[in-house]
């Protein structure tokens, strides 16, 4: 790719980021400019190295892509990077001390959609949770702010508790493309055959499965709370965005339990109305904490 100003590559990010309408997206508008403009940059190689695997380009190796992206982090923690994302990517993480450990474990777990459709136990599950969504959360304290190992259990609860929500949330999705991400010895223990969830099944045994799932989301939320209670005020403050992407996505479980764990209809989401407002409430609670 053509080398761009840092200007360029940061606008590539940001327009990336906006198009995407993820939840994520307007917790991010709380920021200040510079972090703000951060987050995006984070996103957006998030989404283009998932993107590497969950939507290859037209007669690309998934892996090759990977490989490409690999190279081009490394490139970005020497200061040569040539891709849009990686370009503005260098500029922030040697602004705010971001580890290249993290954004290879990152890839690493995307890495593991190539590799494994199927996990035997939570055990098995957890590592891949960790390293697509809990780093990613290790990577955004480095932009809130706080570092304390309190902090570090919070991110790191948090992304589980998302990244499980996500699972309960997209059954059916991934199932259309062969993938069960739910754990094998979890479906064992209820009786739930993976051929029904292929097949988008809907019964009473895949509903003990989903019903243990969400308990199991729950205690990953509790888990992040007491550890955001632990937390010095100034902490607090520092983690409203994230604050708000927990509220958005407890909604979504919410409502996953709301509609009787119903998960192969359409797609449990807040309306961007509803994200706003969740979004502001949080700032005005933390704002008068």
């Amino acid at each position: 790719m053509t080398s761009l100003s840092v200007t360029d590559a940061q606008a590539y990010c940001t327009a990336l980021t906006k198009k995407s309408g993820s939840n994520f997206y307007y917790s991010f508008l709380f920021l200040p400019k510079n972090r703000r403009a951060a987050m995006y940059t984070v996103y957006a190689f998030c989404k283009e190295v998932d993107n590497a695997v969950d939507e290859p380009p037209a007669g690309s190796n998934p892996q090759e892509e990977l490989r490409r992206w690999q190279g081009e982090l490394e490139a970005a923690y020497r200061g040569t990077p040539t891709f849009p994302v990686t370009i503005s990517l260098a500029n922030h993480v040697k602004q705010l001390g971001i580890p290249q450990a993290y954004f290879n474990e990152l890839i690493k777990g995307v890495e593991m959609d190539l590799t494994a459709s199927q996990y035997p136990s939570f055990q098995d599950l957890s590592i891949y949770c960790y390293r697509v969504a809990s780093v990613v959360g290790l990577i955004c304290l480095h932009i809130f702010g706080p570092t304390s190992a309190r902090a570090q259990d919070y991110a790191v609860d948090l992304g589980m508790a998302f990244q499980l929500t996500n699972i309960i949330r997209d059954i059916g999705t991934d199932a259309a493309q062969g993938r069960i991400y739910l754990p094998q010895e979890d479906l064992r223990k209820f009786g739930c055959t993976e051929q029904s969830i292929l097949q988008r099944q809907e019964s009473p045994e895949l509903h003990k499965v989903l019903h243990a799932e969400i308990a199991r989301a729950h205690e990953y939320y509790a888990k992040a709370q007491a550890a955001f209670d632990s937390l010095p005020a100034k902490d607090q403050q520092a983690l409203v965005v994230a604050e708000i992407m927990r509220a958005v996505y407890f909604r979504i479980l919410q409502r996953i339990e709301r509609q009787g764990h119903q998960i192969f209809g359409p797609r449990a989401r807040l309306s961007t109305s509803r994200r706003l407002a969740v979004a502001a409430g949080v700032w005005i609670r933390s704002r008068l904490s």
